[in-house]
């Protein structure tokens, strides 16, 4: 079978990049080895969100008389918990297999390996071949969780996203690797279930790419809620020959063995670009990632990459992005290259992460005289209306021109209120605009205009 578009990975990057190629009149099949949606519709984004909805709304039901209301007898079933999660990720996955008949994209199951520029080799589950050929590739295979020698997982003592979102029994102890989105909102889960959490993070503080008022009061918070949180630790091993584990822990005072019964390790993530034909072709990698220029092609003519296989952030947003891109590109549009620093990331623990832009350290290593606002809920009337006056929104902005240059948001769904900062920097909105530009009251957002009031002296509500 000739195809005009052949992608190799049907997650959140593969599939739209299929579906653009369908819209611009290309004949298009995608490859698939497991469920279409890959990791983040079956094992990341979707699943881990309803699941960390479910702890928050027992969350809410054990506080309820907070709001009013009594409310008696409120239990987790942990196994319904997992079991909904499961029921969103495959009906979502299922959503995609609609998306893909819908736009007469052929979908062909099996291991796909790349055998020339224009060719790929499937291998199917039976261990039956066939040879596609497709005038253009789009590679997305996607990453996976980093396996470290000193807690290789087993998926029965020491675990990765996948088991962590899908065990039979709650453990009643729990040692997290690694704070990161998935981390942080893995332990921000377990802990809400009534697990005993502990995060353990090699650098000097959690979420470390954050800007750092957010990762302190980040912290701050999840230690209120009951998490035991080590920065500048160590794992250096772990022992599972007991009946959980026992993991040595390297600090700045010494060593100490924790004991719980299972590790999450959550130390990052890998691309998935072995066994899939680059070496044999010449495809540049560096660093574990596939080599693209800004239009997403790698070094052979007609063949790109896209999502966590590349060197971009490995969030499923820029790997739609990517994928968009990719597939306009080799139809011939002129396609604007992606502000890698204008990515907003967002982590659902509870409170909220959100940010995008430069940190104010970043800004000022790059130059910028700043000034800096924040905002604390508190002071907000919709904050504490909802009983969720944690946290605040910073911006920073160049003191010089007034462009803003970062915002970072830790509190009540400021994932859904990073998207004005996104565009305001996408637009090269100065503070004049959003000052003048009317927030409805009484809402959350209305903290981002008075955060860069705050950043001008014009502050009213603090």
């Amino acid at each position: 079978m000739s195809y005009d578009v052949i992608v190799l990975g049907s997650g959140p990057g593969g599939y739209p990049a299929a579906i653009r190629a369908s819209q611009l009149g290309k004949k298009v099949a995608i490859i698939e080895k497991e469920a279409l949606g890959g990791i983040c519709l079956n094992w990341g984004c979707i699943p881990t969100k309803a699941l960390l909805k479910s702890a928050s709304v027992y969350d809410y039901a054990k506080h309820a008389e907070k709001y009013g209301i009594k409310a008696t007898g409120v239990e987790a079933d942990f196994g319904a918990v997992i079991g909904r999660s499961r029921g969103v990720a495959g009906n979502m996955s299922k959503g995609v297999n609609f998306l893909m008949k819908k736009n007469k994209i052929d979908v062909i199951n099996g291991f796909g390996k790349l055998k020339s520029a224009t060719q790929i080799e499937v291998t199917a589950a039976d261990g039956s071949k066939q040879t596609v050929e497709g005038k253009n590739l789009i590679i997305a295979t996607g990453g996976r969780a980093r396996n470290l020698p000193t807690m290789p997982v087993d998926d029965v003592k020491i675990i990765d996203y996948r088991k962590a979102m899908s065990l039979e029994t709650q453990p009643k102890s729990i040692i997290i690797v690694g704070s990161g989105a998935i981390g942080i909102e893995f332990g921000f889960f377990y802990n809400s279930m009534g697990t005993k959490v502990t995060v353990v993070e090699y650098l000097p503080r959690i979420v470390p790419v954050e800007d750092a008022d957010i990762s302190k009061e980040l912290e701050k918070q999840l230690k209120k809620q009951g998490l035991t949180i080590l920065t500048s630790t160590e794992v250096t091993k772990v022992d599972t020959s007991g009946e959980g584990v026992k993991a040595t822990l390297k600090t700045a005072t010494g060593e100490q063995v924790l004991e719980a019964d299972i590790l999450l390790s959550a130390v990052g993530v890998v691309a998935n670009i072995e066994n899939i034909g680059l070496e044999e072709l010449g495809i540049k990698t560096e660093k574990g990632k596939i080599v693209v220029d800004a239009n997403q092609q790698t070094s052979l003519k007609g063949v790109y990459a896209i999502g966590d296989c590349t060197p971009g952030q490995a969030l499923a947003h820029v790997a739609t992005k990517e994928g968009i891109n990719a597939s306009e590109h080799l139809a011939g549009h002129h396609v604007e290259a992606i502000d890698y620093n204008n990515v907003p990331g967002c982590t659902y623990c509870v409170p909220e992460i959100a940010s995008v832009g430069y940190t104010e350290e970043k800004a000022k290593e790059a130059g910028y005289e700043v000034k800096v606002g924040k905002f604390p809920f508190i002071a907000s009337g919709k904050a504490t209306a909802a009983g969720a006056t944690e946290g605040f929104v910073k911006v920073i902005y160049d003191a010089k021109y007034g462009e803003l240059l970062g915002a970072h948001m830790i509190g009540l769904n400021v994932t859904d209120m990073i998207a004005e900062a996104v565009v305001a920097r996408k637009l090269e909105t100065t503070a004049h605009e959003i000052l003048n530009a009317i927030h409805p009251h009484p809402t959350m957002s209305e903290a981002f205009k008075e955060a860069t009031a705050a950043a001008y002296g014009e502050a009213i509500d603090i």
